[in-house]
């Protein structure tokens, strides 16, 4: 493989990153809390493709539907059980909270479908075209498309719609919001539903690309997503994004120049440069409370 063919699957894999940075990046932008058991939707949403696929023989978008409506109605009920109680706790204890509901999802899915490795099945035709002298696979090109739609309609719903207008009012003072008539809670549990789907997308693209679903599925994803969207600027939806590809190509990279072994490192001591240079994320903005 050349250079070429390294930065496109870095892009690949970094779409995948980005559209599950972006359920990070909304929760925190408006509930201004991090959803540490997102990672762990992103498991259930492979195990309920995996299941619509090889068991109901569902073609690829009814089951693709299925685990965003899935994985939707289990972030609302998520926010709705452990995190709603919480809305005025301390930061430390909704922390604890999300780690606690990743474990109870993680144990879950071992008591309900063991812990044993189940084989995704194929869902993209094999190909490729050829781009520069580079081979890229149709499974390259349909996630990196997927990942601009995943943009441009959560970029088009945040600007242009009243949902997206008390979204962004809620990002910038829910008390405001709050005497401007806005339900804030219901604009958080909208917040989780749209994250959660986002994370049932991209479970289908990463099972697409690497063929495994077991319960620790979403782990190590979901903390790369989360560094994406810290290395982006946490709460920006674009920083999220352009944080998301960076990372993806980091780490092919890393892979393919470096080591395989030391790829993972090399990925975060980059976000510990990134955020020494500048702690708010490369589109974070410094916010100065007035006291």
């Amino acid at each position: 493989m050349g250079f070429l063919s390294y930065l496109v699957s870095g892009l690949s894999l970094g779409s995948v990153y980005a559209i599950i940075a972006l359920g990070y990046t909304m929760v925190y932008g408006i509930a201004k809390m991090l959803n540490f058991a997102h990672g762990d939707v992103i498991m259930i949403g492979a195990y309920v493709a995996f299941f619509a696929l090889s068991n109901f023989g569902l073609p690829i978008i009814p089951a693709t539907l299925l685990s965003i409506v899935v994985c939707t109605l289990l972030g609302v009920i998520i926010e709705r059980l452990a995190y709603k109680p919480l809305r005025d706790a301390s930061s430390l204890s909704v922390l604890i909270t999300a780690i606690g509901v990743s474990y109870f999802l993680q144990n879950g899915a071992q008591i309900i479908w063991s812990s044993s490795t189940k084989v995704f099945p194929a869902i993209f035709q094999s190909g490729s075209v050829s781009l520069g002298g580079a081979s890229i696979s149709y499974l390259t090109l349909i996630t990196i498309g997927v990942c601009l739609i995943v943009m441009a309609a959560l970029t088009l719903f945040i600007n242009k719609t009243r949902t997206g207008a008390a979204m962004r009012a809620c990002s910038e003072d829910k008390g405001a919001a709050i005497l401007m008539g806005i339900n804030v809670n219901h604009i958080i549990s909208v917040t989780f539903a749209i994250g959660s789907g986002l994370a049932a997308i991209a479970s289908v693209l990463l099972c697409a690309a690497y063929p495994s679903v077991y319960p620790t599925l979403g782990a190590m994803p979901g903390i790369k997503a989360f560094t994406a969207a810290v290395f982006g600027g946490i709460g920006s939806i674009p920083g999220a994004f352009l944080g998301g590809l960076l990372l993806g190509v980091i780490e092919i990279f890393a892979k393919a120049y470096v080591s395989t072994q030391l790829s993972d490192a090399i990925v975060f001591a980059v976000l510990i440069v990134v955020l020494l240079i500048k702690p708010t994320g490369l589109l974070g903005k410094k916010i100065d409370e007035k006291v």
